[in-house]
């Protein structure tokens, strides 16, 4: 007997641009599309997917616009609240890729162990560490951009949106800088990444995230996509060293140090373009 497919989330419904687009931020969000095509189908759009992320920065700018303008809430406060959206809305994929990866690069031994202990549904010290030093790293940023969005301009709050982006361009700068292993879902997206989609996505983020920071400055958004490459660079090779592959882990944790490098980039170019502000 034919073995049955239970894979019926990846079932294939007309598959189209826009129904990959679709599909895509249905698998990587918890927002209810129900847009549904096969993996294959989907991951065909990975370079698209810093675009499309824009989407949920967008969202998260609005959440700390209202809190900031109308409500005025602490920075930190508002901070906390953004990341926790974020993370919410992503249905905690990537970060429990970051805490995965965190206990397997801790431990001694081989890369298969190393793998091994990250398919380990218990976490460990290093991912619980991992975890916190990164989430509290990236709180601090939203904060620091927050309250120079209270003492400078609101138009900084847009450069969350920019850091979003700069996320997925971390996640697709580590899948076209990697080599996949043989098993999950990530080796899809590693896959179908290739040097001419990841320009063309590249370009197009870096024009994106130019106009959203033009009112503060187009080079601190262009900072802020390299930050994001820069992070994504940095979980491949920190992943070749310890793995000698990338898997979905990986991939969750280069969107986490994509994010946060990008925020910090930011930040030092804010902090040097209104020195005199500040």
């Amino acid at each position: 007997m034919k073995e049955e497919n239970n894979d019926d989330y990846f079932e294939k419904q007309n598959p189209s641009v826009l129904r990959s687009i679709g599909g895509l931020l249905t698998f990587s969000t918890i927002l209810p599309l129900n847009i549904y095509t096969t993996i294959d189908e989907m991951a065909k759009m990975t370079w698209f997917w810093p675009v499309l992320n824009g989407i949920v920065g967008l969202l998260a700018a609005i959440i700390a616009y209202v809190l900031a303008r109308f409500i005025h809430f602490d920075p930190l406060l508002i901070a906390a609240i953004v990341y926790g959206f974020l993370l919410l809305i992503n249905g905690f994929n990537h970060f429990d890729g970051l805490m995965d990866f965190g206990d397997g690069v801790m431990v001694h031994g081989s890369p298969e162990k190393k793998l091994s202990i990250m398919k380990d549904p218990m976490t460990g010290v290093g991912g619980i560490s991992t975890g916190f030093i990164v989430g509290t790293i990236t709180i601090a940023a939203f904060a620091s951009l927050i309250n120079y969005a209270y003492t400078i301009n609101f138009n900084m709050i847009l450069l969350i949106i920019v850091a979003e982006i700069a996320a997925k361009i971390g996640l697709t700068t580590c899948a076209i800088c990697s080599a996949s292993s043989d098993e999950g879902i990530g080796k899809y997206f590693i896959k179908y990444m290739n040097l001419k989609n990841y320009v063309a996505g590249l370009i197009i983020c870096l024009i994106l995230a130019a106009a959203l920071s033009l009112k503060v400055g187009f080079h601190i958004g262009i900072i802020g996509i390299i930050g994001g490459a820069f992070g994504g660079s940095l979980t491949a090779l920190i992943a070749k060293r310890h793995l000698k592959i990338a898997n979905g882990d990986v991939l969750g944790t280069s969107n986490e140090l994509g994010r946060l490098f990008s925020l910090l980039g930011m930040l030092m170019a804010i902090s040097i373009s209104f020195s005199a502000l500040i």
